[in-house]
């Protein structure tokens, strides 16, 4: 092959250039013509963008020069008998189960994302709560709380608007097998559980709370370790702090 080829030549294979249908020794001097002559290159570029919608939005890979006419020849090559009825179905068939299974790949995909989304936007008002009350709060309550050979923290920030506290639970090892940290409002009617609490050393718990609908007024918090098993009626476990509230 070389560069002393006539026009139409280049005329009649230009879509087999678009195509990547030509030999390597014919692309190249394809490419080389091209360089050369205006009419051709604009009717290449022509011929891609009509061709460019076959790409359906995936950036495509273009195959090696010769393979598309390996692989024409291939088809076009004469079956045996009993196939050859049959091969165009089996290529549909084909095709529809690829599109098929990309399909339900980007359902699944679209799904995560969504669950990602949900629980991000959750952890967002979550956090945005949690600011809400810490700006707000008027008076803050501390107290120490003991753990065999740990001290820990028991932090109130009290929200005089909503009525709801932050609370923060810090420097307290994580509970022992069996058994969990209780936190408890102390009301005019006794002790009303509030919630798990689940610290584990320089991790602090930290939740915001509402107060108790019922109970009366709220004096205090306390928090003990309960066993596990333990979900209602009055605490019955060892009490680590126990803090009231100033008027």
């Amino acid at each position: 092959m070389n560069g002393g080829l006539a026009h139409e030549w280049f005329i009649e294979h230009r879509q087999a250039f678009v195509g990547r249908h030509l030999e390597e020794d014919e692309e190249r001097v394809f490419g080389e013509h091209l360089r050369g002559c205006g009419e051709c290159r604009d009717a290449v570029a022509a011929l891609e963008r009509e061709l460019g919608w076959l790409g359906m939005g995936v950036r495509p890979v273009a195959p090696r020069p010769g393979f598309t006419r390996e692989i024409s020849d291939a088809v076009l090559r004469p079956a045996p008998a009993p196939w050859r009825q049959w091969a165009p179905l089996a290529a549909a068939a084909g095709l529809t189960l690829v599109l098929g299974l990309g399909w339900r790949g980007a359902q699944r995909r679209a799904a995560g994302l969504e669950a990602e989304l949900a629980s991000s936007q959750a952890r967002l008002e979550a956090v945005e709560d949690t600011l809400s009350v810490v700006r707000r709060a008027s008076r803050v309550f501390h107290a120490s709380v003991k753990m065999h050979e740990h001290v820990g923290t028991l932090t109130i920030l009290d929200d005089p608007v909503t009525h709801r506290w932050q609370v923060i639970v810090a420097g307290l090892p994580p509970a022992p097998p069996g058994e969990r940290y209780q936190f408890w409002f102390i009301t005019e009617d006794g002790m009303v559980r509030g919630a798990e609490v689940s610290p584990a050393g320089d991790n602090a718990a930290k939740m915001t709370r509402g107060m108790p609908p019922k109970g009366g007024a709220v004096l205090g918090a306390a928090l003990t370790m309960e066993t596990a098993s333990d979900s209602v009626g009055p605490p019955k476990g060892m009490e680590l702090a126990h803090l009231m509230l100033e008027s």
